[in-house]
């Protein structure tokens, strides 16, 4: 990959996008990793208005400190880039405290409650879209989007327009290095930071990024495989095809003429 021509590339389709849309700047959530980290500098290099945000809800803090050492680097190096930190921890307890007791599987109550975190960050974002007339800036890459989908559907998926969506995630280091991203970014392993504890990325998926990179390119005679690459496989296939309705447009019934 000609790294750095992609990284210029990106940042003029972003610019491009923005005065197509009549829209005066951007709003990106900074979470302290790689994904965050490389969409909010490629927006930043494009000259236009951006907002950092950063949406703590009972996070790691080192994740925290993550996140405002990058937002700090960018103010250092982008005179367009401006911040605001909005606590959500209080909002996210109050929601958990009015829902009703918890009748059924305790796993899938936690995961509601992951993807809830997401969906008040969503919300928070555009809130100072529409303040400022700013486009959200998606981070989501192209193993997490149309790979196994791991986001929330109108959390961290519900975005303007997607700047890294058809960037693997090697392809989102290399770039995040090239443009001088904090190297505690580029060493932190890969994690959601969701679920208020250190789980990694791998921990939920079960494989890590550049085995979920191979198994999504893989065509080949499965019979020639170690078991490992069988396991990577399956779990590629297997989230591939639970998380179709993420990738596919909502289905839409369409009423026939002579129904009408």
């Amino acid at each position: 990959m000609k790294t750095l021509e992609v990284a210029d590339h990106i940042t003029k389709w972003i610019k491009d996008y923005a005065e197509q849309s009549h829209c005066k700047g951007f709003v990106i959530g900074v979470s302290g990793g790689i994904d965050s980290a490389t969409s909010s500098t490629l927006a930043a290099r494009t000259g236009l208005p951006l907002i950092c945000v950063e949406m703590p809800i009972h996070q790691a803090a080192n994740q925290v400190s993550r996140a405002m050492n990058h937002i700090a680097w960018l103010k250092e190096h982008f005179p367009n880039v401006s911040s605001v930190e909005v606590e959500l921890t209080d909002i996210f307890d109050s929601f958990v405290g009015a829902l009703p007791p918890v009748t059924g599987s305790k796993d899938l109550h936690d995961h509601s409650l992951v993807n809830t975190r997401a969906r008040f960050r969503m919300t928070t974002l555009y809130y100072f879209a529409a303040l400022h007339g700013y486009l959200v800036v998606g981070t989501g890459n192209k193993v997490e989007d149309f790979g196994i989908g791991f986001y929330t559907k109108y959390g961290d998926g519900g975005v303007d327009l997607s700047p890294i969506a058809d960037l693997m995630k090697t392809d989102v280091y290399a770039i995040a290095e090239a443009l001088g991203v904090n190297q505690e970014i580029l060493d932190a392993p890969p994690t959601d930071g969701l679920w208020g504890d250190d789980r990694t990325d791998e921990d939920q998926i079960g494989a890590s990024y550049p085995e979920l990179e191979w198994a999504m390119d893989y065509s080949g005679d499965e019979s020639d495989l170690n078991e490992r690459q069988k396991e990577v496989l399956s779990i590629y296939r297997r989230l591939n095809r639970a998380n179709q309705h993420k990738m596919e447009p909502i289905p839409v019934c369409v009423i026939p003429e002579d129904l009408r």
